[in-house]
């Protein structure tokens, strides 16, 4: 076990106090922007402890995320639940030895497996794809459903996936065109492209469907158990247009030989529940591109990662092909 894994695994034990656990060892499952922990109550049931990133979200911003997680799971959308430590609470905080205050929940354990892996090949046949995507279409579309039916409280703190979060001066994950790691010409055709992108974007954002959206329902976010598919990892969600969703489910997904009819179940599948955002599909290859330049702005900002360098450049030839591809649509 690493220094850095110790050290987390120690914080995560005494968290674990507040929820009144037996004594254990938690297994440290991910660790990415948060450190995600499997932990067992008495009678053997599992659930997720999560010790979030210093500094990445207030304290206000991750109560409002275990609100709307648990107004979903009211509703019926299949997502984990957060579950109260002994004095009622949901959000506590945990000793760093610094000025530095990390936060821990605890969240309901959600059975299944994840759709995939980035960078892998899906594995799964035709019909199971189109099974799966259908499912996630249709869920996707329950959760915006009941995303507009939940009552924001005042003090409701999320980001902002709009025009200023991805084109702004300052977009959610970091300045894309001009992060570090990037060459001249790279440098020069994101400056052209936020340029155009941004009249672009201007241009249709009055007619867009907007709300509290998920954010980030990459593969290992969807979760698949005998046919049902359940959304996890809220860590970034926020206020965004709804198309921004679509298109982060079906970014990754682009290489794979059945892409198109994947693509076609989901919105097939989302559009049975909400019909008028049908309208909205016309405008997916823009927002393909959108969400494909937030990873260069997420990838430039964390150049302490092995494989950042790669990862930049993967992410840049990827905009430029769905650059090429909106303007000759």
């Amino acid at each position: 076990m690493s220094s850095l894994e110790e050290d987390l695994t120690k914080r995560a034990k005494r968290a674990l106090g507040h929820w009144g656990l037996p004594d254990q060892v938690p297994q440290l499952l991910k660790y990415r922007e948060n450190a995600v922990f499997r932990v067992t109550f008495a009678d053997g049931g599992k659930a997720a402890l999560r010790l979030h990133r210093p500094g990445y979200h207030s304290r206000a911003a991750l109560m409002s995320e275990l609100t709307w997680m648990a107004d979903l799971r009211r509703q019926g959308v299949l997502v984990p639940e957060p579950i109260p430590y002994r004095d009622g609470g949901l959000l506590v905080a945990i000793d760093t030895g610094s000025d530095i205050t990390q936060y821990a929940d605890m969240i309901g354990w959600v059975e299944g497996d994840p759709l995939g892996e980035s960078g892998r090949p899906l594995g799964r046949s035709r019909p199971e794809l189109g099974a799966v995507f259908g499912a996630i279409g249709e869920q996707m579309a329950r959760m915006h459903v009941a995303a507009d039916g939940f009552h924001v409280p005042a003090d409701f703190e999320r980001p902002s996936w709009n025009e200023a979060g991805l084109l702004g001066d300052k977009p959610f994950w970091g300045r894309f065109w001009d992060c570090d790691g990037l060459d001249a010409d790279d440098r020069a055709f994101l400056v052209r492209l936020r340029h155009a992108l941004t009249r672009r974007l201007d241009a249709v954002s009055p007619s867009l469907d907007k709300g509290l959206i998920h954010a980030d329902l990459v593969r290992e976010n969807v979760f698949v158990n005998d046919g049902a598919v359940a959304f996890i990892d809220f860590d970034d969600c926020g206020f965004g247009f709804r198309l921004f969703d679509v298109a982060t489910a079906l970014l990754r997904n682009r290489r794979e030989p059945d892409y198109p009819a994947m693509r076609d179940a989901l919105l097939r599948s989302y559009a049975a529940v909400r019909p008028a955002m049908e309208e909205e599909f016309k405008y997916l290859p823009l927002f393909l591109l959108l969400r494909s330049l937030t990873y260069i702005g997420w990838a430039g900002a964390r150049s302490d990662l092995p494989d950042s360098e790669e990862r930049l450049k993967r992410y840049v030839a990827e905009a430029r092909d769905l650059a090429a591809r909106l303007e000759n649509a």
